[in-house]
Order: C-alpha cells, then sequence, then structure tokens
C-alpha cells in the first residue's frame, strides 16, 4: 500500500478533469508515440534524461564490460550515451545504435559527429535487418520495454546476432519500487502504472515474464541482478523548478500536465512542487529508482 505524505494528499481534492487528464498518463508507451511525441521530448530533453539515468549507466556500462565483443549493437539506443560511451570504451569495435524515433537518432547522430566507431540508424529493431552486420554483443539502456510481440523482437535480435553473441540490457522493476513515477502517479489521481505487460517503462517488471519472452525467442540462461541507484530529476540553484520541468516533459505526470491549462494546470503543478520539495536535498531533488539488469546468451 502506498503511503502518501500530507502534500500528497492533497490529490483527493482534484478535480474530475485533473483526473481524466493523469489517468491517460498511465497509458501505454506505443511504437507510434516514440516515433513522435515521446520521441522528441526526450531527444529535447536528452541532457537530463542522462542525469536522471546516470548511476544506473555507469552500472550497466560495467557489466556489459565483463563480455567480450567488438560488433556492438544498442537496441533502442535514444540520444546515444550508452552507444558512444561503449565506443569510446572499445575504440576498436563497431558500434551501432538504433532507434524508431528520427529525432533520437538525429541527437544521437548530432553527439557522435566526432566518434568514428559509433553510427546510428533509424529502424525498428523488432524487424531490422543489418545485413552482413552480426552483433556479437546486444545491448540497451531501458529501450526494449516497448516492443509490440517482445518474443518477435528478441527473436529477430537473436537471429540477427553472432552465434556467441551475448545480451546485456537494463529495464525498471516494478513501479511499487520507484517513486518518482508510483508518488507522482498517485499525487495527481492517475492510476499507478507498472500493473501491465503492455509496451510501456515498467512492462518487463517481472522477471519472470521477461525470462519466459527470451527463451521463447531463443536466448539462453537469463539472469536478472537488482540495481538500485539515484534518478537525479532537479539539480541547480532551484531543483525544485528544475525537477518540475523535468517531470512536466518525462514522466507519468508529463501528458496529464500536458492535456491541463489554467487554474487546473496551476493546481496539479503546485502539487508535483509541494512534493519534490520534500524529495529536496540542498541543491539536489532525487529519488530512489529500481532497475533489473538482464543477461543472456545466444
Amino acid at each position: 500500500m502506498l503511503c502518501l505524505s500530507p502534500a500528497s494528499r492533497k490529490r483527493k481534492n482534484a478535480s474530475c478533469a485533473v483526473r481524466r487528464a493523469c489517468l491517460a498518463s498511465a497509458a501505454m508507451t506505443s511504437g507510434l508515440e516514440w516515433q513522435d511525441r515521446v520521441g522528441r521530448s526526450w531527444a529535447d530533453n536528452f541532457r537530463l534524461t542522462d542525469r536522471a539515468f546516470a548511476g544506473l549507466t555507469e552500472r550497466l556500462l560495467s557489466r556489459i564490460a565483463e563480455r567480450d565483443g567488438n560488433r556492438l549493437l544498442d537496441v533502442g539506443c535514444g540520444a546515444g550515451e550508452l552507444s558512444l560511451a561503449l565506443a569510446r570504451q572499445r575504440p576498436g569495435a563497431d558500434v551501432v545504435g538504433v532507434d524508431v524515433s528520427q529525432h533520437l537518432v538525429a541527437a544521437a547522430e548530432e553527439r557522435g559527429a566526432m566518434t568514428g566507431n559509433a553510427r546510428f540508424v533509424l529502424a525498428d529493431a523488432a524487424a531490422w535487418d543489418p545485413g552482413d552486420f552480426a552483433p556479437d554483443l546486444v545491448t540497451s539502456r531501458h529501450g526494449v520495454m516497448f516492443f509490440d510481440d517482445p518474443v518477435a523482437a528478441f527473436a529477430n535480435l537473436h537471429g540477427l546476432s553472432a552465434p556467441d553473441a551475448h545480451l546485456v540490457f537494463s529495464c525498471f522493476r516494478p513501479a511499487s519500487e520507484n517513486p518518482w513515477a508510483s508518488e507522482a502517479a498517485a499525487l495527481i489521481g492517475a492510476q499507478q502504472a507498472g500493473d501491465s505487460t503492455a509496451p510501456g517503462p515498467f512492462a518487463f517488471a517481472d522477471p519472470a515474464h521477461v525470462a519466459a519472452i527470451l527463451e521463447g525467442a531463443g536466448w539462453r540462461e537469463p539472469q536478472f541482478e537488482e540495481v538500485n541507484f539515484a534518478y537525479v530529476a532537479g539539480k541547480g540553484e532551484d531543483p525544485v523548478e528544475d525537477a518540475l520541468a523535468f517531470f512536466s516533459q518525462i514522466g507519468p505526470a508529463a501528458r496529464a500536465l500536458s492535456a491541463l491549462a489554467g487554474e487546473e494546470r496551476v493546481r496539479a503543478e503546485g502539487w508535483l512542487r509541494d512534493w519534490l520539495e520534500e524529495h529536496r536535498s540542498g541543491d539536489i531533488v532525487a529519488f530512489t529508482a529500481a532497475a533489473w539488469i538482464v543477461s543472456a546468451r545466444h
């Protein structure tokens, strides 16, 4: 059961308009949304999302470093942070990042313009044919939870990979273990995300579900490592306002806020601002975040 602070309990007085908008924010995130609205938002805010995921990225890179590989595929590469870090770590490797969002691929290409061993492809990894590129290490930072047919998608990744390939990716554990999502949703009356395996940020929260997907697609020996990290939402002289701007663009509150205007918007932002203040420590607003690092063999 989720226990909310006094500021969070203000949601009980939420208007019907706010509640309807917030219910929409719990809907699944589709591939079409990544190609359009969501992808554009993440491209515009990649520095903030990279900051939020920095602790996880470090852990994921350390796990990837334990595997050999000179042909690396980054699935759902986003704005390219993981791909470019891997290219720097392995200057002799060929790193390919794939994403369905033209906005994110464009951001990744701009960031990697001076990196000679990383390239980016606009494609759906679920059906992508890489030609003669057969990756021996397939990776992703939170980019694999949005496939409409995850078994078919991972089967495609298995089929295009080298016979000795390894798979290493990260995904969120349940929303209830991620207060940056569950508390934000509860605060403004949204249904709690994460109870469904529909495409979305918490679709891979259940390890049994993920293991069944991977094994059904041909990947062997799936393993799951729990990782907790600090999800940094705001920083600087006014970290609360910085975090509010971030959550207005990224996360469970963003879609709800985008549907509001006038007093309804001001009221919802006030609830969020009070909640963010409770998570402030000096010049940082941060939350506990819970993820899996998943690995498997070809």
